[in-house]
């Protein structure tokens, strides 16, 4: 593992984890079980609590108090690095900065507690692509990725003088943290973005940029434009149905290969998305060919987060409503467009009315009759192609600026992986530190 830092400053020397620091973890004896977790104790923290720039101490689960004397090495200090040895997140580590109460970690993370080394300097050496790069090696192959203690004890770390790491460590604080700003604001912007599109959606979905509008006799629209229709679905010629049955359907007949099954997860905001290992066999589509979908269907979520639907295109035919979702299909009698009765379905004002409606004690749930009465406009058939064409373009605009704001986001991030690379294997010019 020592190739990872071939050239170093000629005051830098090459050592192991275990040479400058001690690792432990939780042994299996001592694993524990979620049914030993308690409303209030110990914190016990999971790898989710260490991927964010700061440790969370709050969203966590707590072990009782003898559990925690009992492992007196896993006790958290300020100075400890923490690292996710197990599964997908392996390689994730962070620096226990401080500590609003004493706290241990779960059997997923090593404690690195540095003892002749800068814990920053050494934070940011586990962080390094030299140390992830020979992390990802360890684990290919691997059924269930994880690090041994003998090979995070291994792995290689470059020591400079006391002064030059705690120089690094200042100089790379300052650096992560103003690429972080500049992350989140753009990720603040994506948001704003996004909130902007379902806002110019919902005003040309709704007719509220019209001139000529009245008030609206729905509790769910403010104003409707005067020549606009205002119905229910239940007389717009639209057949709604649920998909199969759970017991019509079970997660066991899932198929990797087959006629892809359609459910809210699937529903994105680019269009319908096929998911891995949910799809059914000739023989089973054959059993639910009521539930088969034809183009213009639209299949609308009925289960959780309310607002989520998809129109069926021609790449769709021939799939199946999934049991979480329902399928709205408009006959030729119908006086609106698939692609309109979509962008209803997805408006705020519609949204507010399946949560209000829904049915269900732990989560949202619609049926046939609560489609059926949803309150409904008809525009007159020109303006809904209108209406859909400039939405589609609105959003296409938004979907190019939000991939560009990603692009910049995903170079920020190499950014930040490459100077933290560099810094700590001498390669980067920092203040403070000998060329």
């Amino acid at each position: 593992m020592t190739s990872a830092f071939e050239r170093l400053p000629s005051s830098w020397h090459l050592a192991r984890v275990d040479r400058v620091a001690s690792v432990n973890a939780r042994i299996g004896w001592k694993a524990l079980t979620a049914a030993e977790y308690q409303p209030e104790g110990v914190p016990f923290l999971a790898t989710p609590n260490i991927k964010g720039s700061e440790i969370d101490f709050d969203e966590v689960n707590y072990i009782p108090e003898w559990r925690y004397e009992e492992s007196p090495e896993l006790k958290l200090r300020v100075g400890d690095v923490l690292l996710a040895k197990d599964g997908n997140t392996l390689g994730i580590a962070n620096l226990v900065k401080h500590l609003p109460r004493p706290a241990t970690v779960n059997g997923s993370i090593a404690v690195i507690r540095p003892r002749k080394i800068d814990p920053r300097f050494l934070r940011y050496v586990v962080a390094s692509s030299a140390i992830q790069e020979l992390i990802a090696a360890v684990k290919a192959g691997m059924g269930v990725p994880h690090l041994f203690q003998w090979d995070i004890n291994r792995l290689p770390v470059p020591v400079p003088p006391d002064a030059e790491q705690r120089a690094i460590a200042d100089f790379l604080d300052t650096e992560t943290v103003r690429v972080d700003a500049l992350i989140t604001k753009k990720r603040r912007m994506i948001d704003l973005l996004g909130m902007r599109a379902i806002a110019a959606s919902d005003r040309l979905a709704l007719g509220l940029e019209h001139d000529d509008t009245v008030v609206s006799r729905s509790d769910f629209f403010t104003v409707v434009p005067r020549h606009w229709e205002h119905t229910t679905v239940r007389h717009l010629h639209c057949e709604v149905q649920t998909g199969p049955f759970g017991s019509q359907l079970h997660a066991e007949e899932y198929v990797e290969d087959g006629w892809p099954v359609v459910n809210p997860a699937n529903l994105k905001q680019g269009g319908i998305v096929p998911l891995p290992a949910m799809a059914v066999t000739d023989e089973k589509r054959f059993e639910l060919r009521r539930h088969v979908l034809c183009e213009g269907d639209i299949v609308f979520g009925r289960r959780g987060e309310m607002g989520r639907a998809g129109l069926v295109e021609a790449q769709h035919v021939g799939w199946l409503c999934g049991t979480g979702s329902l399928r709205l299909r408009l006959s030729s009698r119908s006086p609106l467009i698939p692609a309109y009765l979509k962008l209803l379905l997805e408006t705020t004002a519609l949204r507010r009315y399946f949560e209000l409606t829904s049915i269900g004690s732990t989560m949202d749930n619609l049926n046939s009759e609560i489609v059926l009465g949803m309150p409904c406009l008809v525009p007159p058939k020109t303006e809904q192609v209108k209406i859909v064409n400039t939405v589609r373009a609105r959003r296409a605009s938004v979907r190019a600026l939000v991939d560009r704001l990603n692009q910049q986001i995903g170079l920020l991030r190499e950014h930040r992986q490459a100077t933290v690379t560099a810094a700590v294997s001498g390669e980067l010019a920092v203040p403070g530190v000998a060329a």
